[in-house]
């Protein structure tokens, strides 16, 4: 890893981005609104994104997590009130220190290194990725999902091995374990123990909820935050016919 460190306009929020997902935003709130501002400035039109440990995506005195992903805007479209746009995940980050606030967040972050995955490392990755997909089939009898079970992947080894990670049918806490991992073997170690409780949970949760109407729930199973557009029309838009890749 190496010692050198960058200043990085972030963007705090309650969902984790992973290297090669796409990342669509909805921008309204006026610090963030000048964030793009600045960023679209710039050769690099680059902003870093962390997962929020308490608070909210709106108001600010927010508390974040220190890992996180450098977004790269790939479309930005102006509509009234707002502003919707693509980003993809690049690298991953430490915060080294958190900057003022004022007029956006910011702060001085380290990038690290990429996962390594050897043979059987890749392997591994298509072990895991059968189960994720499998437990997308079977998760999608209970809830909607945000990503298909089919949905194609990047030819690329260590690209795709965040993909899998991002399109398993996970909470953001155990999404962050998965980020935060500091090798291809521990992603992936992690990554079929929390899909398998997962997907225990999901059955769990249709056996003791079931539905007499036959509606089928959203996922995640909550509200959704301020700020998100929702995935599964970005899926349709973005991903739908050529994938994540």
């Amino acid at each position: 890893m190496s010692d050198a460190t960058r200043e990085l306009a972030m963007f705090p929020l309650g969902s984790v981005l992973f290297p090669g997902m796409p990342l669509p935003l909805r921008v309204f709130e006026p610090r963030y609104v000048a964030m793009l501002s600045s960023v679209l400035g710039e050769t690099e039109r680059e902003f870093g994104v962390v997962l929020i440990e308490r608070g909210s995506e709106v108001g600010g005195g927010d508390v974040r997590f220190g890992v996180g992903t450098v977004a790269r805007i790939a479309s930005v479209e102006i509509t009234e009130g707002s502003i919707v746009l693509l980003a993809t995940g690049a690298a991953r980050f430490e915060v080294v220190r958190w900057l003022a606030d004022d007029p956006f967040p910011r702060a001085q972050v380290r990038e690290l290194d990429g996962l390594e995955l050897d043979a059987a490392a890749v392997s591994a990755l298509a072990a895991a990725e059968a189960l994720v997909r499998a437990t997308i089939t079977r998760a999608s009898e209970f809830v909607e999902l945000p990503w298909s079970a089919d949905i194609a992947l990047s030819e690329e080894s260590a690209e795709r091995i965040w993909q899998v990670a991002g399109i398993a049918p996970l909470g953001p806490l155990d999404q962050f374990a998965l980020l935060r991992s500091r090798t291809a073997t521990e992603l992936l170690a992690r990554l079929v123990e929390e899909t398998q409780a997962a997907d225990a949970r999901f059955t769990v949760r249709w056996a003791d909820d079931r539905q007499d109407d036959g509606d089928l729930p959203q996922w995640p199973l909550s509200r959704p935050r301020p700020g998100r557009v929702n995935r599964t029309r970005v899926q349709q838009l973005h991903t739908k016919t050529s994938g994540l890749r």
